[in-house]
């Protein structure tokens, strides 16, 4: 993903998630869905056909993660895919503090990262620059491609509407990622991008015929221990593709 915004532990709800994913619109992805064929019936996530990991995904026991890339042009491709630490996280028993200490010392396999790793007890959050395992408070947060709350406008945006939005309104919070405005050059983060591409991508939802949005989900963990994802596809031009929604009840975990 490249943009994410969360309310862990607030207002009685272990978890509300809004994320868009930005991608090349030729890069093939499967839509969010259990993974059966690949023999994990209870991990419900979207899937990169080219690489074989995600972005987001969550489990019927709660058990959830998410990522973004860090924006570095220019350094070199990791040597594994960014994708697999999310599929990693949900498809393992160890607790989202273990298995980021266990990944700590490969951070240099793969290309710069940030991950959320969680669980309805802990979240906890590695940017892989840093490889510095931390566990996070209850709060809203915001990461897009840099370091967790860095003060992107797009960034600060969308966490600030998420903390005044009615979490359980799930077209409201929707909306909230739906945001297409672009920011002043003065207020532009200096990635390392050429200026119009640093104008195109302040926009929380990006549109374009190569590159843009594809992905736009709401990930909420509710009070009363249910599971809802909602994914909204997207192709060039912002052309709706079609959304899934899916609800369940927390189990057991059966691995453990």
């Amino acid at each position: 993903m490249c943009l994410i915004a969360l309310a862990w532990q607030v207002s009685e709800q272990p978890l509300v998630l809004l994320g868009n994913r930005d991608e090349f619109h030729a890069r093939p992805t499967r839509e969010a869905q259990f993974w059966a064929d690949e023999g994990w019936p209870d991990l419900l996530a979207g899937k990169d056909l080219e690489a074989g990991g995600s972005w987001l995904g969550v489990t019927r026991s709660g058990r959830f993660a998410a990522l973004t890339n860090i924006r570095t042009p220019g350094a070199p491709v990791g040597l594994r895919s960014r994708g697999e630490l999310v599929a990693g996280f949900l498809t393992s028993t160890l607790s989202p503090r273990h298995y980021l200490d266990g990944i700590e010392a490969h951070c240099k396999e793969f290309g710069g990262f940030n991950l959320l790793v969680g669980d309805i007890e802990q979240l906890c959050y590695l940017n892989s620059h840093e490889a510095l395992p931390r566990e996070l408070r209850p709060g809203y947060y915001g990461l897009s491609n840099a370091a967790l709350d860095a003060p992107w406008p797009k960034l600060t945006a969308l966490r600030t509407g998420l903390q005044r939005a009615t979490l359980t309104e799930t077209e409201a919070l929707m909306a909230l990622l739906a945001d297409p405005r672009q920011y002043p050059d003065e207020q532009l983060p200096k990635t390392g991008v050429s200026l119009d591409w640093e104008r195109a991508l302040s926009a929380a939802f990006i549109v374009g015929e190569a590159y843009g949005t594809r992905a736009s989900s709401v990930l909420r963990i509710t009070a009363d221990e249910r599971v809802e994802l909602v994914e909204r596809r997207f192709g060039p031009g912002a052309v709706e593709l079609g959304e899934s929604r899916y609800e369940f009840a927390l189990e057991a975990d059966q691995r453990a």
